[in-house]
């Protein structure tokens, strides 16, 4: 192995690789002796062929090939050696007079260095961990859907406050045709929308502008079967033929439905099924806190960790990494969109290494089992023995996209726990809706 490096700086250094013709000439010659064997060509017996012609007609590209194949592993066995912490891989500096006859030829390869800095998590202050609670009014329109849910259609004919609709979206220039059913409570503005329908009955016709129908432009994809590049800012008119009108009876709380519900005798009061949903509502926040508590943690570690990055060189690989070579500006925009995802990853492998995190298999194995009993649950195998678990273990755990997937998500919770230990916070309570106002602004 011949490498020598240059540090250019901290961030990025010069490797050579010296490339001797001992090192490969005997290899050369070996395999053309094994093309001469091997070739036949009109006049010439098959292994009879001269060798000056098999080196006119292989050699060079064997030659290539062989130094390329020398390249190659060199830099490798120099960079598992030395462990350095690269960013991008070594890119192969132009030279347009290398001497291709000389006993040495020399390689040039540009490298970026991982800058080097600390976390300091005890320095992250005045975040906020929010404790949400599902106040009454949730429950009691959780309870209210519930009834609705389970509750008797009745057949209406004229559009009335609060009943339900069928029918049929249609657009022609943009070829809509999508059935839907639907209370009016999906749109943005549901009282808006509401006195178009009052009054309608089956048959009728009511246009809708989509522009802001929804409050996420998104749903137009669900309810009008649109593509997703159409839908930001779609601004259109659609007309939705009415084809079922009805109101829901809602269900009688009684021991059947709670039955019905929660399976037989575990619930038998109103205020059970209440706390039921509040536990059940009250987990599930504490996820969504979790996960924007981990997000304020990273946006402030972004905001408060400051290291220089090898800019030039890593807008000079991003040209090389695609399916097709981008150009200078391209890289430039590319840079741009991807710097905050890459600072956070180089801080996300600090606050790792700093800590000690790491994830084993029994790690993982104990987190996917988990997973699998609570999703046995949720279809009502409330119990399910220690060999079924395993066995189903088994099976996601030899796919490898499965334990990427798990892999990140054990690591996600080893980081919340250890950002719930050591960043200084305090602790919020508020209602699910307070918290989407604290969260998305609304």
């Amino acid at each position: 192995m011949n490498v020598t490096r240059k540090n250019i700086d901290d961030l990025n250094a010069v490797l050579t690789v010296a490339v001797y013709k001992s090192d490969y000439t005997y290899k050369v010659e070996k395999m053309l002796k094994e093309y001469q064997k091997q070739t036949e060509l009109p006049g010439f017996r098959k292994g009879t062929v001269p060798m000056s012609t098999i080196q006119k007609k292989y050699g060079q590209p064997l030659f290539l090939d062989m130094v390329n194949k020398t390249i190659q592993e060199d830099l490798t066995k120099y960079l598992q050696q030395e462990k350095l912490d690269l960013l991008g891989n070594p890119l192969p500096v132009k030279n347009d007079n290398i001497d291709w006859n000389a006993e040495k030829i020399e390689f040039d390869f540009e490298i970026a260095l991982a800058p080097s800095f600390d976390i300091d998590l005890g320095a992250i202050k005045d975040l906020t961990k929010y404790k949400i609670s599902a106040d009454d009014k949730m429950l009691d329109d959780q309870v209210a859907r519930i009834q609705k849910q389970y509750g008797k259609m009745i057949a209406k004919a004229t559009f009335e406050s609060g009943n339900d609709v069928s029918g049929t979206f249609r657009n022609e220039e943009k070829a809509i045709d999508a059935p839907a059913q639907f209370s009016l409570d999906i749109f943005n503005d549901e009282k808006a929308v509401e006195k178009l329908f009052l009054g309608k009955k089956v048959g009728d016709v009511v246009t809708l502008n989509t522009k802001g129908l929804f409050a996420d432009d998104h749903q137009l994809m669900d309810y009008l079967k649109v593509g997703h590049d159409d839908v930001h800012g779609l601004d259109i008119n659609v007309d939705f033929t009415i084809e079922e009108i009805t109101e829901s009876e809602p269900a009688e709380l009684n021991q059947e439905l709670f039955d019905k519900l929660f399976g037989e005798g575990n619930v038998s009061s109103v205020e059970e099924i209440k706390e039921k949903i509040k536990e059940d509502a009250e987990r599930q926040f504490e996820t969504q806190s979790n996960q924007k508590f981990l997000n304020d943690v990273t946006e402030s570690l972004l905001e408060n960790t400051k290291f220089e990055l090898p800019a030039t060189f890593l807008k000079k690989w991003i040209q090389t990494v695609g399916e097709k070579q981008l150009t200078p500006e391209e890289a430039e925009v590319e840079y741009a969109r991807s710097e905050n995802g890459l600072r956070y990853q180089l801080i996300e492998g600090r606050v790792m290494s700093q800590n000690n995190l790491q994830i084993n298999f029994e790690d993982l194995k104990a987190y996917a089992a988990e997973v699998i009993k609570k999703q046995m649950a949720q279809f009502g195998q409330m119990d399910p023995t220690d060999a079924d678990v395993d066995g189903i273990v088994q099976r996601v755990l030899s796919n490898q996209e499965e334990v990427k997937r798990l892999s990140d998500q054990v690591m996600s919770e080893k980081m919340l726990n250890l950002y719930q230990e050591k960043v200084s916070s305090k602790v919020k309570e508020v209602t699910y809706q307070e918290f989407v106002a604290a969260t998305y602004g609304e």
